[in-house]
């Protein structure tokens, strides 16, 4: 179609045009979910063996052309070439191997025994039932990452999927297609569409999905949950993080150093789980800032296509001017910049990788999800304060303890609102997929990845069966007063006192009123 709108894709770092994609319409989105239930039917019929076969050939297709797909992320969303080999491509291709292998034992029917003397005469399994048509809306920051462990779920689990891309990072939207098209799925369950990010919510709720799964900012996905709430459509929302990280006195402190730089600045700051707070214990604050302030230095931040460059882009504009924003309302407020990294001033979306200190509570940037280069570390006297400190978040999706004491790190872990507690490492944990993930608080509602995962791309199903040989059961009406009395007589035994046990015994076999 010669009017048909087109999105165009451009490279962060130098502005150039990456390529366009045609635009999709509310109607194409209507008329593929309905076209993904035809399809979902029959690919629900097949087993998880036949399933994990056509995953296999898109994960053989993925590994072939590996690092040319990474140059491509890179190019598309900023971050470096390592960076998007390294967390995006390795951690897709890992994923497929856990799915493939565990989804049956997972998903498998299951037995279930009765928990009482009337259900000897039953026979009952659990049975897991794909949902129907799966709705992925994915995110910029880890465009290949994030969609494929939730396509893979949903795939193997038995299900159809409408899958939008960010419209910032399209043509990793088009390495998906490529990828899935390889593993020579049924015809339409799989539906690719590119629309606004605005009315795409919106648009895949009233076509009627079966699930929504959105990872983005906390407003977005409090409007799709409301949106979702008039059809009881269920949700699976990942809404970003305000990560603390805690480094006790005992911590390995050049080891923290180096996880603060690569949990905080990876994918330029843009990580829903990255570092963005840091606490550090009093006795061992100078040192501990003294190691970053070495390391940050010595970074450089630019185009990720040069060699010397180790911090890539922002992927936007509009989070460039946020980022920026919030550093400098913070150095308003009294905060100090620590150290600063180098910086190509000719690269169009970088931003210097920054630390600050004399930061507090009152400040946005401690506050609230600053998604950049940047982090704030404040000194704490006591482990209390620490937690308190990393607790004081309306958001809570990841946290991270460092400290050579692992029996004291996990205490203070059982005791941080987070969905993902780390000790001495932080950020990695998205790359494990048997470990569910997903956050307290604000940071969303429900898991993905691994055993909970599956389960969420999945409706619970009962199925029990009656073989009481009689014709009739005790407790069908019309009851007769002598069944009525044994059974008051066995609710006293199963729940009441002593007393009460030895009355309900005398009802149950003699029918004593």
């Amino acid at each position: 179609m010669e009017n048909q709108m087109h999105t165009e894709a451009f490279n962060p770092a130098t502005g150039e045009s990456l390529g366009k994609i045609p635009q999709n319409t509310v109607q194409d989105i209507n008329e593929g979910v309905k076209r993904i239930r035809v399809a979902q039917a029959k690919w629900a019929k097949l087993s998880f063996s036949e399933r994990g076969q056509s995953l296999r050939k898109m994960q053989r297709h993925l590994v072939k052309h590996s690092e040319s797909y990474a140059r491509t992320i890179s190019r598309d969303n900023g971050k470096t070439l390592a960076d998007a080999y390294l967390t995006d491509i390795s951690s897709a291709v890992i994923a497929f191997d856990y799915y493939i292998k565990h989804t049956a034992r997972v998903l498998r029917s299951r037995r279930v025994k009765g928990s009482h003397i009337f259900s000897l005469y039953t026979k009952n399994s659990l049975q897991r039932i794909p949902l129907g048509v799966i709705g992925i809306i994915s995110p910029w920051n880890y465009p290949l990452a994030i969609p494929m462990h939730e396509i893979l779920m949903a795939l193997m689990a038995g299900n159809g999927i409408l899958y939008k891309a960010a419209s910032e990072t399209q043509m990793v939207g088009q390495i998906i297609q490529k990828i899935v098209d390889s593993g020579d799925l049924p015809a339409n369950l799989f539906i690719q569409v590119n629309v606004a990010g605005r009315i795409a919510g919106d648009a895949f709720l009233e076509a009627g999905i079966d699930k929504l799964f959105f990872t983005g900012s906390v407003p977005i996905g409090k409007k799709l949950m409301q949106k979702a709430a008039e059809t009881l459509t269920p949700v699976s929302l990942e809404l970003g993080g305000n990560d603390p990280m805690i480094v006790c006195a005992e911590a390995n402190l050049k080891k923290a150093a180096n996880g603060a730089i690569w949990a905080g600045f990876s994918n330029s700051g843009q990580s829903c789980a990255g570092v963005e707070r840091i606490y550090v214990h009093r006795d061992v604050y100078r040192p501990f800032l003294k190691l970053l302030k070495q390391r940050v230095e010595k970074l450089r931040v630019g185009d990720p296509e040069k060699k010397e460059t180790q911090i890539g882009t922002m992927t936007t504009a509009r989070q460039q001017k946020a980022v920026r924003e919030t550093l400098e309302e913070a150095i308003q407020q009294g905060a100090s910049v620590s150290a600063i990294s180098q910086i190509d001033e000719n690269t169009g979306q970088a931003l210097p990788a920054t630390i600050l200190t004399d930061v507090n509570h009152n400040m946005k940037i401690m506050r609230e999800e600053t998604f950049g280069p940047v982090m704030g570390v404040m000194s704490f006297k006591t482990i209390e304060e620490a937690i308190r400190l990393a607790n004081d978040s309306d958001l809570g999706l990841t946290a991270s303890v460092w400290s050579k004491n692992h029996r004291m790190a996990r205490h203070i872990a059982s005791q941080l609102e987070a969905g993902v507690v780390t000790i001495n490492n932080h950020l990695f944990s998205h790359g494990i997929p048997n470990l569910p993930w997903g956050g307290f608080k604000q940071s969303g509602v429900g898991r993905t990845h691994g055993e909970l995962g599956l389960l969420e791309m999945t409706e619970a199903q009962v199925i029990v069966s009656d073989l009481f040989p009689a014709n009739k059961q005790l407790y069908w009406s019309p009851v007769p007063g002598f069944i009525y009395n044994r059974w008051v007589g066995f609710v006293m035994m199963v729940g009441g006192t002593w007393k009460f046990k030895l009355k309900g015994l005398l009802k149950l076999f003699l029918g004593i009123k």
